[in-house]
């Protein structure tokens, strides 16, 4: 999930159809997907509800391959999983969010 926008007061990543943007501004991060020509209602949290920024890998039994995913935890157990193209680009992604948010 490449960054498409670094700016002090926002944040912009974004993979295949699916875009994670962090706004200061709002104290917010919004999370989008788009699926064929429809687009669910975005969802939303605080940035005092994200409690960390982790990698996830997971391999596909058919056939073998990692795929690797940016991972927002939030307070409540819930969290969101942002596609990468691999290890990298997830660990790349982790830090941009961990300093865009001052995340230790």
């Amino acid at each position: 999930m490449p960054v498409t926008e670094s700016a002090p007061n926002r944040l912009v990543l974004q993979s295949g159809s699916t875009t994670l943007t962090l706004d200061k501004g709002a104290d917010k991060a919004v999370l989008q997907r788009k699926v064929l020509f429809w687009s669910p209602k975005p969802s939303e949290v605080s940035f005092s509800q994200i409690a960390d920024v982790s990698a996830d890998m997971a391999v596909d039994r058919a056939s073998g391959v990692e795929i690797w995913h940016t991972m927002l935890v939030l307070h409540t157990g819930a969290g969101w999983a942002l596609p990468a193209a691999n290890k990298q680009e997830a660990h790349d992604n982790i830090a941009a969010i961990r300093k865009f948010l001052n995340l230790p």
